[in-house]
């Protein structure tokens, strides 16, 4: 009887020990998921949020101005946002299609067609083609315009001046218009130079930095604000917010949002590296690192030891340097990027032994939305002290920006 007694109260010890040991346990895993939780929520697109919009959109015929990024989220992947709505009853009229077309497989700069989707049977009318603004024909039958692209926070990224173009049009032919919004990439910083007026384009059609740090929403709600619609109007402006989602975010994009875009360090380095489009300098077109290396095969081959030869692809049927020999750096371990750099861009004038073959002086100007940074470049001026010419028009865009800001 003793040993058996024994026995019990030895069991009943190790019971209670064991069954402590994992309530202590279970509590630590908990503390510990709740603190990550807190600063990892998962950030939900307003695509998502399809019980606040489908009210919006019952009864009424619609257009989307939509492209490949255009999708809501599932557990096991994701559908379109065009298909979801179809099923879900919305009267889908029409498409729009920005640059790179509805399905994003057009190069960049290519001219998009008008057509039908294989898939749905609808019209797409392309927003990069003849016309880059809706007709008032095009947009004729209509009661709302949805807008749902994938943006990457850079001014030359022509999605933005897509959005401010159908914004114009829906206001001159007074149909409202409601803007999905998602996460900017970019959007935990506002850096370069800002777009002169005289030298907009459709790299830039406003006077933002190069890197201006707000979403497709927010930034739908300045060229409303501030009144940048051609047509002098206001539009009857509805956005649908992000949750979970901080301008410090690191947004991860689960689908390239253009072909020369494939991954986040392609993303992170555009601001920096797409600046180069405006010189006869491969920014990785014509390989599998677009964006992600840069080189030439007349820059300096001592000072550029990375060789590679850009060659067609998808996204680039004719790269710049197409066949030859480049020489310059391979950026893809590159970490996520806090402002532009200058550096890679004065370092590769500085190595080319024709200076004047270097600028494609009319797209440079463009693509840096003043001609005072070649000229900058061209007088040997450090990063500092370029950088530091553009401190006051950041300063004062910065306060416009702060009006218009849905989220931290």
């Amino acid at each position: 009887m003793p040993i058996l007694s024994i026995f019990k109260s030895t069991v009943l010890l190790l019971v209670l020990l064991v069954s402590s040991c994992r309530g202590q346990e279970k509590k630590t895993d908990t503390a510990a998921i709740s603190v990550k939780s807190d600063s990892l929520l998962k950030i939900s697109v307003a695509a998502n949020r399809t019980t606040t919009y489908l009210p919006l959109l019952k009864d009424k015929s619609v257009g989307i101005v939509a492209n490949q990024t255009s999708v809501i989220f599932k557990e096991n992947g994701y559908a379109h946002l065009v298909d979801s709505l179809i099923s879900l009853q919305v009267d889908v009229s029409k498409v729009f299609a920005p640059e790179h077309g509805f399905r994003g497989k057009a190069d960049a700069g290519e001219l998009v067609k008008d057509g039908l989707d294989t898939k749905t049977g609808l019209p797409i009318v392309s927003l990069y083609g003849k016309n880059r603004k809706p007709s008032q024909e095009q947009l004729d039958g209509l009661d709302l315009v949805v807008f749902d692209i994938q943006d990457v926070g850079v001014r030359f990224y022509t999605y933005i001046a897509t959005l401010q173009l159908v914004m114009d049009a829906c206001a001159e032919n007074d149909i409202p218009i409601l803007v999905l919004d998602r996460p900017n990439p970019n959007g935990h910083y506002v850096d370069g130079p800002t777009m002169k007026k005289e030298h907009t384009s459709f790299l830039g059609m406003t006077t933002i930095p190069l890197v201006y740090g707000m979403t497709m929403g927010e930034y739908a709600q300045m060229i409303n604000g501030e009144q940048w619609l051609e047509s002098g109007k206001k539009v009857d402006l509805t956005v649908i917010t992000l949750q979970n989602y901080s301008h410090e975010s690191e947004y991860h994009l689960p689908i390239r949002p253009s072909p020369n875009l494939p991954n986040d360090v392609s993303i992170t380095l555009y601001p920096s590296l797409g600046l180069f489009e405006g010189t006869n300098v491969n920014a990785g077109r014509g390989t599998e690192f677009q964006f992600q290396r840069y080189g030439a095969s007349f820059l300096d081959s001592v000072q550029y030891d990375f060789i590679y030869t850009p060659k067609p692809n998808f996204g680039s049927k004719h790269p710049k340097e197409e066949g030859k020999r480049s020489f310059g750096k391979d950026l893809s371990q590159s970490e996520r990027m806090e402002s532009v750099s200058l550096q890679w861009l004065l370092d590769a004038y500085k190595n080319t032994p024709d200076k004047s073959k270097f600028f494609i002086t009319k797209s440079f100007t463009k693509h840096a939305g003043t001609p005072e940074l070649q000229k900058q470049i061209e007088a040997g001026s450090t990063e500092l002290e370029i950088k530091a010419s553009w401190q006051e028009d950041l300063e004062a865009f910065k306060k416009i920006r702060a009006k218009y800001l849905i989220y931290e």
